[in-house]
């Protein structure tokens, strides 16, 4: 560990899986971990996983997969400039998506106002779950039997889900979290590793800047828009300084990738002061300082907050989105009181689920809500055109993209 700082996670010194298993002669705890999300048939359903919707207008748009696959770059890029472990912080980037329903944070609203009878729904609670119990290739154990540290980023990478006498600290727990939580204690009162910290702000970085392009791509909003707000404007004011007459779609590039690149060194300074501040002994000591030590300054959040703002106005309640937001609320809800209301229609594997649930309403429910959660867009438009006979090829004019809310 001597490449690391002191306050990195070790993998020699995690804290173990639930299940133990004999040490890997080639890889360490977090590569398993990480290699092991990869392989998972969560991870792949990813590429049909979309975000935000507009109208089609091409394949360039990012899915959950793609998403995915940035955060980590983004993770590794600040982990290793923090001389934190690289392997715990893209593991966790990974995994940090695999609970979100089809159709985006429009899905997941859905499904969460029909669970919340039954113990609500949440993408990181499902993650979770998907990860401790629905991907199921092992002999010895459900789930992918992650190290205690990969578990611990998935479920609490944006902070402390309880305070210190256990209350909530955002209205009710999911109950999938509070399910695992009771079997394998998580530490749910405290910070993440700063691992799981980097993979956090690493989706920020992401998500703002394909955001920015998505949006651009989809004609929601143009160059000159940009050319108005903090970050953006500059970046483009210095491009035309450098390139001047440079193509529009250089021009943006150039453009974008200064966004990208002034949030990323905004990142890596202030937790390097932050950090140097603090001087926590070691990864547990992270957990323990009480406050989130991977951050953006507060200028720069400022500016992204300005950002953030014109997105939600232009781009994820345009009204071409709003209105793909409404027919896909009603596929996510038809579904789920379909299946909720006829288990028999589930597959033969599902079906065993529901058996061993016995007659208790929210056991069928949290497998149903697993169920739709799982599908992918394409697919829960098909199921639902067979079961409910819609015309799922109205669909097909639009594409989802960017992150959305949340």
């Amino acid at each position: 560990m001597s490449a690391f700082a002191p306050y990195a996670a070790d993998p020699g010194q995690s804290r173990g899986r639930l299940y133990p298993e004999r040490i890997s002669t080639f890889r360490s705890e977090f590569q398993r971990d990480r290699d092991r999300i990869i392989h998972s048939s969560a991870f792949r359903r990813l590429k049909h996983k979309t975000q935000v919707f507009i109208e089609h207008e091409g394949d360039y748009y990012r899915t959950r997969l793609t998403h995915s696959i940035e955060v980590a770059q983004v993770a590794r890029t600040l982990a290793g400039a923090l001389g934190l472990n690289t392997d715990l912080a893209e593991a966790i980037a990974l995994a940090h998506d695999l609970g979100h329903t089809p159709f985006g944070h429009t899905g997941e609203e859905a499904l969460a106002a029909l669970m919340e009878p039954h113990g609500g729904f949440d993408h990181n609670a499902q993650a979770l779950r998907i990860v401790t119990r629905l991907e199921r290739h092992y002999a010895e154990f459900d789930g992918l039997n992650l190290t205690w540290e990969t578990l611990e980023g998935i479920a609490k990478h944006n902070g402390p889900l309880i305070a210190a006498d256990g209350t909530p600290r955002k209205g009710p727990l999911p109950q999938a979290l509070v399910d695992y939580n009771a079997a394998h204690d998580l530490a749910l009162e405290t910070h993440a590793s700063a691992e799981a910290q980097v993979a956090a702000i690493a989706d920020d970085v992401a998500y703002n800047h394909h955001d920015l392009h998505d949006g651009l791509r989809s004609g929601l909003f143009d160059e000159a828009d940009l050319m108005a707000l903090p970050i953006t404007g500059p970046a483009f004011a210095e491009v035309d300084a450098l390139y001047p007459g440079l193509d529009r779609m250089r021009r943006r590039h150039e453009a974008l990738r200064r966004v990208f690149g002034t949030m990323v060194e905004d990142v890596i300074a202030v937790a390097r002061h932050r950090l140097e501040a603090a001087e926590p002994a070691d990864a547990d000591a992270v957990r323990q300082l009480g406050v989130t030590i991977i951050r953006f300054s507060d200028k720069l959040f400022r500016e992204l907050k300005v950002i953030r703002n014109f997105l939600f106005t232009r781009m994820y309640r345009a009204p071409r989105v709003v209105a793909m937001r409404a027919e896909v609320t009603e596929v996510v809800r038809d579904l789920f009181t379909l299946y909720l209301r006829d288990p028999a229609q589930l597959p033969a594997e599902w079906r065993a689920d529901v058996a061993a649930a016995g007659e208790e309403e929210a056991g069928l429910a949290r497998i149903v809500a697993d169920y739709v959660a799982g599908m992918t867009d394409r697919f829960a438009l098909q199921d639902h055109a067979r079961l409910m006979g819609s015309d799922a090829a109205r669909f097909t004019r639009y594409i989802v993209s960017g992150r959305g809310q949340g």
